[in-house]
C-alpha cells in the first residue's frame, strides 16, 4: 500500500520534472485555494445541492468532497501522497463534469474536465522528481 502512496514514475529530463512540478502546484493550489476553501466547513446550501444529485448520505459527501478539494489539493501540490489525492480529486472531479453538470453545456464543464484531465495524469504519473512522495522514496531505500 505503502507503495501506491509514494509512488512515481522515474522521469530524467530536469525541464520535464520542473513543468510537473509547477503543473502539480498551480492545479493543487488552485482547486484547493479556489474551490475547496470556500466548502469547508460545508453549508447546509451544498448538502442540499449533494442531496439533489441523488446521493444517500449528502452529509458525508459534501464533506467528502471539500475536503478532497481543499486537503488533497493541498497534499498534490506539495506531492504528497499525489496518487491518492489525485484518486479522490479525480473522483470529485468526474461528479461535478459528468454529474453535476451533465446537462449544462460545454463552456460550463469545461473547467472540471481540465481538473479531471490534470489529476487523472498525476493519478498515473506521481507527483515527479521536485515532490515530496520523492524524498520519502528515497529515505524508503
Amino acid at each position: 500500500m505503502l507503495n501506491f502512496i509514494i509512488s512515481g514514475e522515474e522521469i530524467k529530463s530536469f525541464y520535464v520534472n520542473i513543468g510537473l512540478m509547477l503543473l502539480r502546484i498551480f492545479a493543487g493550489l488552485s482547486i484547493s485555494l479556489g474551490h475547496g476553501i470556500n466548502k469547508i466547513p460545508v453549508s447546509d446550501g451544498f448538502i442540499n445541492a449533494t442531496r439533489e444529485l441523488g446521493f444517500p448520505f449528502p452529509a458525508g459527501f459534501a464533506w467528502t468532497a471539500g475536503i478532497s478539494e481543499f486537503g488533497c489539493g493541498l497534499l498534490l501540490a506539495a506531492g504528497l501522497a499525489t496518487r491518492p489525492s489525485a484518486l479522490f480529486l479525480s473522483a470529485t472531479m468526474f461528479v461535478a463534469a459528468f454529474i453535476r453538470h451533465a446537462g449544462d453545456p460545454f463552456g460550463i464543464k469545461e473547467k472540471a474536465l481540465l481538473y479531471l484531465a490534470i489529476f487523472v495524469f498525476f493519478l498515473l504519473a506521481g507527483s515527479g522528481k521536485f515532490g515530496a512522495d520523492q524524498l520519502l522514496r528515497y529515505r524508503k531505500k
